[in-house]
């Protein structure tokens, strides 16, 4: 669930997703018994261990409750040609020590463990929010291992939804735009973000967003890495951009917006994101709004 490298690398995939077994029952079939399942509830939470660590039965061990192979979707391949499968645990009669929500879950576990999780809450968010045809409001089955969905009455398929939206750190050249959402912790800023509108390029999201949040003036705007976000569905595409000094003014979407100078965003990477103390909370480290502003101050320590 990284965020990619302005640099050109892209970082590996945690799973290989497999798509040619996606239409074979059989192989999936053959594999599931000693597959790794990740098994969520309703609301999107991880079964854990007692110390909320992750925890991945396998197929053999769950497939006494309703659930199974067949109502499991598939994840994808491992190093070691494991499957991966997910299962909605109203499906099945396993239970674990706790449960952990997966926001909580990213900042403590592995990257490669935080981005399998997060496919599978991404995946089973759509497959329980779309269960009925948006066309004729026929019921939606399952097939290609649950990644396909096609409607009972008029055959019309349906797919796996993901919103892009526009992450984006702005400079004035001196200082970096951030604001705060009211519902967030005290202290804590970030930087703007939005969805992307229907015939909008992402440049024209970055200039429009910004403006409406902050009403500041952006002139220039560059891509630099993405990263899925799948609380539920998002993929935040990250933009550096040079913008007016323009005194921020916010709407009803953020409680406040103000530039802030490199010495003060310095001094609050220092801090831990869930601080008690005084001055400036950044995002935590396993966000792309982290990433960018850590990469705006690494470019202007550069000069």
């Amino acid at each position: 669930m990284g965020a990619g490298d302005p640099g050109g690398h892209v970082p590996p995939a945690p799973l290989d997703r497999a798509d040619h077994l996606r239409d074979d029952a059989e192989a999936l079939a053959a594999l599931w018994p000693a597959a790794r399942v990740i098994v969520l509830d309703e609301q999107g939470n991880a079964l854990a261990d007692a110390d909320h660590g992750p925890l991945l039965p396998t197929g053999a061990e769950i497939t006494g409750g309703p659930g199974g192979v067949g109502a499991a979707a598939f994840l994808g391949l491992d190093a070691d040609g494991v499957a991966w499968f997910s299962l909605d645990a109203a499906l099945t009669a396993w239970e674990a020590p706790s449960r952990i929500d997966l926001r909580g879950a990213a900042a403590m576990w592995s990257l490669r463990e935080a981005a399998v999780f997060a496919e599978a809450r991404a995946l089973q968010h759509w497959r329980s929010r779309h269960r009925y045809c948006g066309v004729c409001g026929g019921e939606v089955s399952r097939s290609r291992a649950g990644w396909l969905g096609r409607c009972t009455q008029c055959n019309t398929e349906h797919y796996p939804r993901t919103d892009p939206a526009v992450i984006v750190a702005v400079s004035d050249g001196e200082r970096l735009l951030l604001g705060r959402q009211a519902g967030w912790p005290a202290r804590r800023y970030s930087v703007i973000a939005g969805f992307v509108e229907p015939g909008e390029s992402l440049e024209q999201t970055v200039v429009r967003e910004v403006a409406e949040e902050t009403g500041v003036r952006v002139h220039a705007c560059r891509y630099a890495a993405s990263q899925p976000w799948p609380f539920p569905s998002a993929l935040m595409l990250g933009f550096t951009a040079h913008a007016e000094p323009d005194e921020p003014r916010v709407n009803d979407e953020l409680e406040d917006a103000r530039w802030f100078t490199l010495d003060e965003v310095r001094a609050a990477q220092q801090r831990r994101h869930d601080d008690p103390g005084q001055g400036l909370l950044l995002s935590p480290r396993i966000s792309i709004a982290r990433w960018l502003i850590d990469a705006w101050v690494d470019s202007r320590l550069a000069g």
